[in-house]
């Protein structure tokens, strides 16, 4: 997981119209709450956050808060855009500790062929794209690899198939699919057309068997 430090500003103005006024100036209003502290109202400068935005880690980053010289170790909670700009209009930072596991959502990446079900032209249908786990904040990973190499045509990869790095855990049900092998509709087309033409064969040599005879 990437670390990453950010300065953040205190002594902002609450409301609508000082936090316009910040965006204008290339700051981003925030809040700064958890272990049992005060929440604190800050700023950040969007540059700086957008840097620490586009990591690998993504919203998953550690990110350290410097606050009027005192280091904050915080994950994002909540990140709000504007509903048309989809520029970033407010964030939540939450305190962490070094040694205490957090939450975290984690991408799920299929890696390797299912060569099964492309055989049988089919598809994967992937149903689930991230995934909730707990770890150390350090140890939350940037992404979760799935391999469905060996997923065949009507099975389904679930959650309790992935393989956790160390240090990681879930509380997801195991049961839960992550994605499933389907059969195309060109292939149930195609599926639907044999099965038809076997029954109309049938059907012609049925009807071409001599008739027996009805002669004493």
């Amino acid at each position: 997981m990437s670390e990453l430090l950010l300065s953040a500003d205190t002594g902002r103005q609450e409301g609508t119209r000082p936090s316009r006024r910040l965006r204008r100036e290339g700051k981003v209003p925030a809040i700064v709450y958890g272990l049992d502290a005060d929440p604190v109202a800050v700023s950040v400068d969007w540059p700086e956050l957008r840097r620490a935005l586009t990591t690998d880690a993504g919203l998953n980053a550690v990110i350290t808060l410097r606050i009027e010289g005192e280091d904050h170790l915080s994950v994002i909670r909540d990140l709000q855009r504007h509903p048309v700009r989809r520029d970033v209009i407010h964030v939540d930072f939450l305190r962490v500790r070094a040694d205490q596991e957090i939450e975290a959502e984690v991408p799920l990446v299929l890696v390797g062929e299912a060569t099964l079900v492309l055989r049988a032209d089919g598809m994967v249908d992937q149903t689930m794209y991230h995934l909730t786990i707990n770890a150390k904040p350090a140890a939350v990973p940037d992404e979760i690899e799935v391999d469905i190499s060996d997923l065949d045509l009507g099975g389904s990869v679930k959650v309790s198939d992935v393989v956790l790095p160390a240090g990681v855990s879930t509380d997801v049900d195991a049961d839960e699919a992550i994605a499933n092998a389907v059969i195309t509709r060109s292939t149930r087309e195609a599926m639907a057309a044999d099965a038809a033409e076997g029954a109309d064969g049938e059907g012609e040599v049925a009807g071409d068997a001599p008739a027996e005879s009805t002669d004493d």
